[in-house]
């Protein structure tokens, strides 16, 4: 029988030893170690990063690139912003967690800062863009249930094919990747699924039926290739949604916080969504915080202890969500993401008048993506992003025949170029 004594000294040499590996790991170790202890749920780029500042990250080999993907839009304030990771300590070193069982200094602070930036009555604090996701979800059936009057258990939401939201399990439900779906059901009902950008297919299906409660929707839908709807249908779909007494949910996770050249995407078409869905940068990356907002109107709905996080809301949140907002307005990102995306797909598009590797660039502000001239199935883009990598520049493909391109909203003009330029060789590389 080995005594708790030597268990102890055990499991200490254990730790030591993987701290020491730590210390001097290789990138190969690095990537090994995770294929061994961890869950193969995602098939990263196979580079291994080790720092950040600003629009750059750095790999354990000392190696500089240019990061183009901004871990999916949440890195726009650019990687370890000074103003934000000071917040972020400063509080972690005074108060980190209470729960919503007591009140704390910082929480109401922020729940004013909040609603005030984006004009809305009240907030609900999160942590993950799927739990604002789903808190939104839960928000839009019981003011169907209490204010609309749909009998309960029979209200509907619509949703659009190609849409990304989350991968919990009410969320996969509405989804139409089988990717993401298949063997994790029995799945979530109350959903009606429509083409994304068809106006006349939202009209049909508010008007199918009386108990539809909101049409969720993101304003790009990002995940599907950086899909850009046509000039007015959010704003014709927001009057149709009033029309039907349906609330407009924008889930704004990765469009939101001036990525795509205004503070939030549905301002391009002067729209206030019934309920805003926030996450990624609202913290700049630098602490998971996401953000269910609303009016009173809708928000009212909810009462003590019918939904909650234990971590919502809590002190180091509230003060990162609110240095990264300051950020945004202090640099100017939203005007800088919308001059310098012009400028990244007029150089594209030029480029793309006489290649044969790619045929589109599209997107708003620094939300772009450049679509390959090979099958969803094939590896080119894979293969493109592999050399990116190699010229110092990295980005992801989605669906696999399109790769995105967000860089951190801080990148200034002359970086652009640099970047354009790399972007631009490596893919003449892949030329036929």
């Amino acid at each position: 029988m080995i005594s708790l004594r030597k268990k102890e000294l055990r499991f200490s040499e254990s730790i030591r030893k993987i701290m020491s590996v730590l210390e001097k790991i290789s990138p190969a170790e690095a990537i090994a170690l995770e294929k061994k202890y961890g869950a193969h749920n995602y098939h990263p780029l196979p580079v291994v990063l080790s720092r950040g500042e600003g629009v750059f990250v750095w790999d354990l080999d000392g190696k500089k690139y240019y990061d183009f993907l901004s871990a999916y839009s949440a890195v726009n304030q650019g990687h370890c912003h000074p103003k934000i990771v000071g917040a972020m300590v400063e509080q972690a070193q005074t108060l980190t967690l209470t729960s919503r069982a007591f009140h704390n200094d910082k929480l109401g602070v922020y729940e004013q800062y909040v609603t005030k930036y984006f004009g809305y009555d009240k907030v609900l604090p999160m942590n993950t863009g799927a739990e604002a996701v789903e808190t939104a979800i839960k928000i839009c059936r019981k003011w169907a249930y209490e204010k609309k009057g749909i009998p309960e258990n029979q209200a509907q939401i619509i949703v659009c094919d190609g849409n990304f939201h989350g991968r919990t399990t009410t969320i996969i439900s509405f989804s139409n990747d089988e990717n993401a779906r298949k063997f994790f059901g029995p799945y979530t009902g109350g959903f009606i699924n429509i083409p994304y950008n068809d106006i006349d297919a939202l009209e049909a299906a508010l008007s199918s039926s009386s108990n539809v409660a909101g049409f969720l929707v993101e304003p790009i839908q990002g995940e599907a290739g950086v899909y850009v709807p046509s000039d007015g249908y959010l704003a014709k779909a927001k009057a149709l949604c009033e029309k039907h007494n349906a609330l407009f949910i924008a889930d704004e996770v990765q469009t939101g916080i001036a990525r795509t050249g205004k503070l939030l995407a549905v301002h391009h078409e002067d729209i206030h969504a019934d309920i805003l869905v926030l996450g990624k940068a609202l913290s700049g990356g630098a602490y998971p915080v996401s953000a269910v907002l609303s009016d009173d109107t809708v928000m009212s709905v909810l009462k003590p202890g019918q939904h909650g996080s234990t971590f919502g809301g809590n002190p180091v949140a509230a003060t990162v969500a609110i240095a990264a907002l300051e950020v945004v307005q202090e640099e100017n990102l939203a005007e800088n993401a919308e001059r310098l995306g012009v400028i990244f797909r007029e150089k594209l598009a030029d480029y793309i008048k006489t290649s044969n590797i790619a045929t589109l660039v599209r997107g708003k502000g620094l939300l772009n993506a450049v679509v390959i001239n090979d099958t969803e199935e094939s590896d080119t883009a894979w293969n493109i992003c592999l050399k990116l990598a190699e010229n110092g520049l990295l980005a992801k493909p989605t669906h696999g025949n399109i790769i995105r391109f967000a860089p951190p909203l801080v990148m200034n003009e002359e970086q652009l170029l640099d970047c354009v330029s790399i972007i631009i060789s490596t893919l003449k590389e892949f030329e036929r």
